[in-house]
C-alpha cells in the first residue's frame, strides 16, 4: 500500500518531518539535564519531556493534516475514524533517555486503514534520521556515515541477535527467545528504536521483541521494509494493533521463516 498520490505523499511526509523536527527542539534542552522521571501505571518511566514533545507534535500535525487521527503514547487517540493516522512516540527508550544514553529515538509513523505507510525514527541528538514511506526505498542521513540497505545473511549462525532488554520475557516467552539466541552467533542487548535503524543500515541480522505497542513499531515497518528487510510477529504473520505485541525485524527476508521456526523449537 502506498501513500495515497503524490501531492498527498509529500504534504504528509512534509508534515512527518515537521514533527519529528519540533519535537527535536523540545527534547534537546533536557537531555543529560538531571530530569527525572515518574513511573506511569505499567511502571514505564515518562518525563516531562516526553509529554511536551508529544503535545508539540500533536499541535502541529492537527494543524497540517486535520483529516487524520492522531494516537500518541502519552495522550492516547484523537479522530479515532479518520482512514489517516498518526503514530506517535515522543521519545522511544525513555529509560535510555534519563541515563544520557543517545539511542532513544523520536518516532513518528502513518497508518492508512490500519496498515503503516510512513515512517520516520529520529535521533535529535546525534543528528541521525531514517525516512520510509511505502514502497519506495528508506533515505538515511547522518554524521557517522552509513548507508540504508540491510544486509544478506541466510544463516542463523551467522546472525547478529539484538533485543532491548531480557525484561520484555516472560515465563512462557523466555525458552522461545532462547532458542532463538541459541542458534545465532552473537547477541547484543539495548538500543530500543535506535536498533531498528542499525538494522536497516545493515549492522543487525535480527530483532526479536515482545511488549511491544503500536506506537513502538508503526514507524518502524516503513523504515525496515524500505531497506530491504522484513517485520512480521513471532509467528511471521503481520503487525496488527490487536495482536500479541512481538515483533520480529530480520535484515535478510529469508532469514524470517529461519528465525520463525527456533521461536517455535525447531531451528531451521
Amino acid at each position: 500500500m502506498s501513500v495515497v498520490g503524490l501531492g498527498d505523499r509529500d504534504r504528509l511526509l512534509a508534515a512527518a518531518i515537521a514533527a519529528v523536527e519540533v519535537a527535536g527542539q523540545v527534547i534537546r534542552p533536557f537531555f543529560r539535564s538531571g530530569l527525572g522521571a515518574e513511573l506511569k501505571g505499567d511502571q514505564s518511566p515518562v518525563t516531562v519531556a516526553d509529554r511536551n514533545a508529544e503535545q508539540a507534535m500533536r499541535t502541529l500535525l492537527s494543524q497540517r493534516v486535520p483529516e487524520a487521527g492522531i494516537l500518541g503514547e502519552e495522550f492516547g487517540l484523537d479522530r479515532p475514524d479518520a482512514r489517516l493516522r498518526w503514530v506517535l512516540d515522543p521519545i522511544d527508550g525513555t529509560r535510555a533517555f534519563i541515563t544520557g544514553r543517545p539511542t532513544f529515538g523520536i518516532l513518528v509513523g502513518l497508518l492508512m486503514d490500519g496498515v503503516p505507510v510512513l515512517g520516520i525514527i529520529d535521533q535529535p541528538i546525534t543528528g541521525e534520521r531514517w525516512v520510509g514511506v511505502a514502497g519506495e526505498p528508506t533515505h538515511f542521513a547522518g554524521p557517522f556515515g552509513g548507508a540504508a540497505g540491510t544486509r544478506s545473511c541466510l544463516s542463523l549462525n551467522e546472525a547478529e541477535l539484538s533485543c532491548t532488554s531480557p525484561a520484555m520475557m516472560d515465563g512462557a516467552t523466555q525458552p522461545r527467545f532462547d532458542a532463538l539466541e541459541a542458534g545465532v552467533r552473537r547477541t547484543s542487548w539495548g538500543g530500543d528504536c535506535y536498533a531498528y535503524g542499525l538494522l536497516a543500515l545493515g549492522h543487525i541480522d535480527i530483532i526479536a521483541e515482545r511488549d511491544m505497542k503500536i506506537w513502538d513499531w508503526a514507524a518502524l515497518v516503513p523504515v525496515i521494509e524500505g531497506a530491504g528487510g522484513r517485520v512480521t510477529d513471532w509467528n511471521g504473520d503481520r503487525l496488527r494493533e490487536d495482536g500479541d505485541g512481538s515483533v520480529l525485524a530480520v535484515g535478510d527476508p529469508a532469514l524470517g521463516d529461519r528465525a520463525v521456526e527456533a521461536l517455535r523449537g525447531r531451528p531451521g
